[in-house]
């Protein structure tokens, strides 16, 4: 199993273009089980997790291509409406395939993810979705097994804008009969996509990008192409390495779609400019300490909270860092704290004090964006930096050791017993 090693405190300069996001394309390969023929897909990026996705396409039966970063689907072929645990227990994504199986099938069976119980966990609000649509929900030795003749369209309400659930019954009332209203639907760039990913399949979908979509069932949907929208977690992970390191140009990136995370690094002391395509940082001559709370878009990420840590160890005073939408995100903590850094957790609020240096140290990733405040971190720290169980990065970053080597960092990869 590879390391990633980092000798830390090299400056960055430079430009790196930002890769098709990984929370974008996945819900947007499942769509494409929805339709008969070929759909291409580009600017896929060749991740762990895309693969484990084109895995489960080809399990259920469709025909895959994948090569650079075009990705058809050939949905003609589709006959196995069954996602199996080995899978789904690997990327909880695999749970997307639910709803547009069952509204092309009639029936799906998929593994519950891994680690979820039966009871009042995210993965409800996909479920109880469906039952609103009609649909039959039972439980059967860890599968979920979802029947319906045809789904009928209803008006749903989330508790809480689950961006899972809110694709998944997107695309399962997108061929429902009748029309359906969500209420406090998600809004994040890769539901917006989705949804006008469908739309180009043929489905009648309005209100995109607003908290209430208003769906009015259609027939069939039919395949068609499109392009990847640029992946703003990986953005802003390379935008908080250059906030530390150095002046770093982002390009093919929407900066829209990172509002307030770039107001935020403003706050901190850096520089930003921006074109309709590209953003570029200068960093604070001292990182001012900024508190954060994550939220749902357009609040800021979670899925940049772990660099948003990383980033305040080394901020001028103490922050507050708290995490509303995933309150047990933080097993980045430890490890972030034996480079020495000074943070304190008490349940979901990380309280940072920053410090004048960190020291490389070995490191273990515990998660995709764990991994990224690592990495982060490493390159910002004095000496040799350590970085194990590098596969969960490899789930969301592509080539991220050769795009920071491309800007100046000294880091690399190898097996440890080589």
């Amino acid at each position: 199993m590879d390391n990633i090693f980092i000798e830390g405190q090299n400056p960055l300069s430079g430009s790196v273009k930002i890769s098709g996001a990984k929370n974008a394309v996945l819900p947007i390969m499942t769509a494409a089980l929805m339709a008969e023929g070929k759909s291409v897909i580009t600017r896929v990026p060749n991740l762990r997790d895309t693969r484990t996705m084109i895995r489960l396409m080809e399990i259920v039966g469709a025909t895959c291509t994948f090569e650079d970063d075009k990705l058809i689907i050939d949905g003609s072929t589709v006959n196995n409406p069954e996602a199996p645990y080995d899978l789904v227990k690997t990327m909880r994504a695999s749970f997307y395939v639910l709803g547009p199986l069952l509204a092309r099938f009639g029936m799906v069976k998929v593994s519950l993810p891994g680690g979820c119980a039966w009871g009042p966990r995210p993965v409800d609000f996909h479920l109880k979705g469906l039952e609103k649509l009609g649909a039959k929900i039972t439980l059967e030795s860890g599968y979920i097994l979802a029947e319906a003749d045809r789904l009928k369209g209803t008006e749903l309400s989330f508790e809480f804008p689950s961006v899972g659930a809110t694709g998944n019954i997107a695309m399962a009332a997108a061929t429902a009969d009748g029309t359906t209203v969500i209420d406090n639907a998600a809004c994040e760039p890769e539901i917006v996509q989705l949804c006008e990913y469908l739309n180009l399949m043929g489905a009648s979908i309005h209100g995109i990008g607003t908290p209430k979509l208003i769906i009015d069932g259609v027939d069939k949907l039919h395949s068609a192409n499109i392009e990847v929208i640029p992946d703003r977690i990986e953005a802003g992970t390379f935008l908080t390495a250059g906030a530390l390191l150095g002046e770093i140009t982002l390009e093919d990136v929407n900066p829209k779609h990172l509002d307030t995370v770039l107001l935020k690094l403003k706050e901190a002391g850096c520089g930003i400019t921006t074109t309709k395509s590209s953003i570029t940082i200068s960093p604070a001559d001292s990182i001012q300490a900024v508190d954060m709370t994550t939220a749902v878009y357009p609040g800021f990420p979670t899925d940049l909270q772990a660099q948003w840590v990383a980033l305040m160890t080394l901020a001028n005073g103490s922050s507050v860092i708290t995490d509303t939408v995933y309150h047990d995100r933080f097993s980045h903590v430890p490890e972030l704290n034996r480079f020495g850094a000074n943070i304190k957790l008490e349940n979901n609020t990380a309280f940072v004090r920053g410090i004048d240096e960190l020291i490389g140290a070995p490191v273990m990733s515990t998660d995709i964006r764990a991994s990224a405040s690592l990495i982060v971190a490493g390159l910002a720290a004095k000496g040799q930096t350590v970085v194990s169980r590098v596969y969960h990065i490899d789930r969301g970053y592509e080539k991220i050791e050769e795009k920071f080597r491309s800007l100046g960092a000294n880091i690399w990869r190898k097996n440890p017993v080589t």
